[in-house]
């Protein structure tokens, strides 16, 4: 399975990093500048921004690439931030692919989601910068890649979203981020001002600790797979909201399903389709309550889950296979 830091990179891509090294110019090295390190370190912070963007794993790998194919033709003695110079990369291709795959996703069968992430908190610096770790932004960065959240800024244009995560996520000043897509900081002000505007209306409830995650989320998932109708509505808040991402590739709701007891029977109904060596684990999915359903050891779904207190508050459930490969 792979497994990522909580605002980190694939392992694997750290392989294409490496091998691409012998196709930097020559003289690279005489001039004393590590450029494959550089971009090494940065490569967390990369991926987690064009993920933020983009909302999906496989996606943010190919912005992340490209990056490094056009950092590995640059001369660095030119480049008087690499930090800033890699971050403009990535922030730019990732709006511009953004742009690209929001036509795919408007023909999307049935609800579009996120592609989820097994996460793990770590205390780290995504911005690279030497001190000790800051909670306040830890807290920032884990739940700018929650799913819920993510789904919100599925709904604000790409520029917006970019500005969004930067400042919000990352702490770029409005100053920083004009220098990043070429606007004014009074113009990114504005930007800023509209998509916090339109995510606060929106945003997630506050997110539950880590001992509520397991303890109900096992709840929910021993009735869930068992058909407890009544054990499922008494972990169901009232208003409990469902979505199934599945692109048509399973017989799931087109539509969200609303209200405990239209979400309970829904859950209730399909234990006898359930398939055959299921698998039940409990993990940290977008840095929430989640768990990853096998079948025959074969990732089948995942479930991300939001809690009110001591109920399930929203069930997002990913079940479309191409967003499922990488848990293999």
């Amino acid at each position: 399975m792979a497994m990522v830091g909580r605002d980190g990179m694939p392992d694997e891509v750290v392989d294409e990093v490496v091998e691409a090294q012998d196709a930097r110019p020559p003289g690279r090295e005489a001039e004393g500048t590590d450029v494959a390190g550089e971009f090494a370190r940065r490569r967390e912070s990369l991926f987690a921004v064009a993920y933020r963007i983009l909302g999906t794993r496989a996606d943010a790998e190919d912005v992340v690439q490209e990056a490094w194919l056009r950092w590995s033709r640059v001369d660095p003695g030119e480049v008087e931030d690499p930090r800033g110079y890699l971050f403009r990369l990535v922030t730019n291709q990732a709006i511009d692919q953004l742009r690209r795959v929001r036509a795919r996703r408007e023909s999307y069968v049935g609800p579009w989601l996120p592609e989820p992430l097994l996460t793990a908190f770590e205390v780290s610096d995504p911005s690279g910068a030497d001190g000790g770790p800051d909670v306040g932004r830890q807290v920032e960065l884990a739940e700018s890649v929650s799913m819920g959240l993510l789904v919100v800024l599925e709904t604000l244009a790409p520029v917006e979203r970019a500005v969004f995560v930067l400042h919000e996520a990352f702490g770029y000043t409005y100053a920083e981020i004009g220098a990043i897509l070429g606007r004014t900081e009074r113009g990114v002000r504005q930007l800023a001002y509209r998509a916090r505007q339109h995510v606060q209306a929106r945003r997630p409830r506050q997110r539950p600790t880590a001992s509520q995650h397991r303890e109900i989320t096992e709840r929910f998932l021993a009735a869930a797979v068992g058909g407890d109708l009544g054990a499922l509505m008494d972990l169901l808040a009232p208003d409990v909201t469902m979505w199934a991402d599945a692109d048509g590739r399973s017989e799931t709701p087109r539509e969200a399903l609303h209200g405990a007891v239209v979400v309970a029977r829904y859950l209730a109904s399909v234990r006898e389709f359930w398939p055959d060596g299921l698998g039940v684990e409990v993990v940290e999915v977008n840095t929430g309550p989640g768990a990853v359903v096998r079948a025959n050891d074969h990732p089948y779904l995942v479930f991300a889950l939001e809690l009110d207190g001591q109920r399930v508050q929203t069930i997002r459930a990913v079940l479309n296979p191409d967003k499922l490969a990488h848990l293999r």
